[in-house]
């Protein structure tokens, strides 16, 4: 079992993720995405709840890219995809973001079986 005061999980990553951190992982897990086009990702799948801006979203890039949780990957064909930088979720930046989406699961079930969701009911 895990102690109260440890945020470390298995991985030696540090749960929970960022509200920017999980974003980003989420936004790349249906495939190769450049920073713009991660940026609208986040923004549709949040339903307009959140947002972040470039320094935001290339500062956590930096991160995931020193982590290993993602990985830069060649652009397409035409000129302006190949200067574009696309990135790409591995296979450790995978199992961080279903780490975090387990960890939200269990959050939500205590809450529905909790007395505080007899409160917020009404």
């Amino acid at each position: 079992m895990k102690r109260a005061d440890s945020d470390e999980a298995p991985s030696g990553r540090m749960i929970p993720l960022t509200p920017a951190v999980f974003y980003i992982l989420f936004a790349l897990a249906d495939g190769d995405r450049h920073g713009y086009a991660i940026m609208q990702e986040t923004v549709k799948l949040s339903e307009g709840e959140f947002r972040m801006g470039p320094a935001t979203l290339y500062t956590n890039i930096q991160r995931l890219l020193a982590a290993g949780l993602i990985k830069e990957v060649s652009g397409g064909s035409g000129e302006q995809d190949a200067r574009r930088r696309n990135y790409r979720l591995t296979r450790q930046g995978r199992a961080q973001m279903e780490q975090e989406l387990e960890r939200m699961r269990k959050l939500l079930r205590r809450a529905q079986g909790s007395s505080l969701a007899a409160r917020t009911a009404h």
